[in-house]
C-alpha cells in the first residue's frame, strides 16, 4: 500500500521553476519556508488560557507535539512517505520531529522573552545561516548577518517585549547570538541542529537571567 503525504515533488519543482531552479532548489526553498513558520508557535501566548474552551491551550501545543511524534512513528513502522526527508533521515529521527520538540520546549519550559528569542532564532536565522553557507555568493556574509539578525530578534524577545532593562538585555542577546549559531554549526547525525540551537542559548539565557534578575526557577 502506497502511504504517502506528497505529491512526488511536482510543488518543488513547479516552486524551483518560478526562480528559474531545479526541484532540489524549490525543495531546499520549501523547507526553508515551512522551517520559518515554526515563529508562529509563539501566537500561543495571544491565545487566552480557555480559547479551546475545555482543553487548555497547553494541552492543544502537547497534542500538535504528539502528532509529528506519530507521523515519524507511521513512517517508520508503516513507511509513510513524507515530503523533504533528506537521505540521512531515511534511518534516524527526522528534522521535524526534533523541531517540534524544540518549539513545544521552549513555549512549555522557560519564561516568554527566553522562549521568543530562542524561538524566533532558530525559527527565522538557521533558514539564514543555512542558505548563505549554500550559496558561493553570500558564503562571505555569514556569520556576520546570521549573527546580526539573532541578536536583534533575541534583544526584541529580551529587552522589548520582556522588559530586561537594555544593560542586561543587549549583552545576553550577543551571547544568545554567539551560542545558538555555536550550537547550529555542527552537524552531529543523531542530534539535530534545530533542537540544539533552540535549547542551548534558552538554558544560557535561563541561567544567567535567574542569576540576575532573580527568574522563578
Amino acid at each position: 500500500m502506497d502511504l504517502r503525504l506528497h505529491g512526488h515533488g511536482r510543488f518543488r519543482r513547479w516552486l524551483g521553476a518560478r526562480f528559474g531552479q531545479d526541484e532540489a532548489w524549490g525543495d531546499r526553498l520549501w523547507r526553508r519556508i515551512v522551517h520559518a513558520t515554526g515563529a508562529a508557535v509563539l501566537l500561543y501566548y495571544l491565545v487566552p488560557d480557555h480559547f479551546f474552551v475545555i482543553v487548555p491551550k497547553a494541552e492543544v501545543l502537547l497534542a500538535a507535539l504528539a502528532a509529528a511524534l506519530i507521523l515519524e512513528v507511521l513512517r517508520h513502522a508503516a513507511g509513510l512517505e513524507l515530503p523533504t526527508i533528506r537521505p540521512y533521515e531515511e534511518h534516524r529521527i527526522a528534522s521535524f520531529v526534533f523541531y517540534a520538540i524544540a518549539l513545544a520546549g521552549a513555549i512549555l519550559l522557560f519564561p516568554l522573552p527566553i522562549a521568543v528569542a530562542s524561538v524566533l532564532g532558530t525559527a527565522l536565522v538557521d533558514p539564514i545561516a543555512g542558505g548563505l553557507r549554500e550559496s558561493e555568493g553570500a558564503r562571505r556574509l555569514y556569520p556576520a548577518v546570521p549573527f546580526a539578525a539573532y541578536t536583534g530578534l533575541a534583544f526584541v524577545g529580551l529587552g522589548l517585549i520582556g522588559g530586561w532593562p537594555i544593560p542586561l538585555a543587549l549583552p545576553l542577546a550577543l551571547l544568545a547570538a554567539a551560542v545558538g549559531l555555536a550550537a547550529e554549526y555542527p552537524k552531529i547525525p543523531w542530534v539535530d541542529d534545530d533542537l540544539a540551537m533552540t535549547f542551548v542559548p534558552a538554558l544560557v539565557l535561563f541561567g544567567l537571567g535567574t542569576l540576575a534578575l532573580h527568574l522563578p526557577s
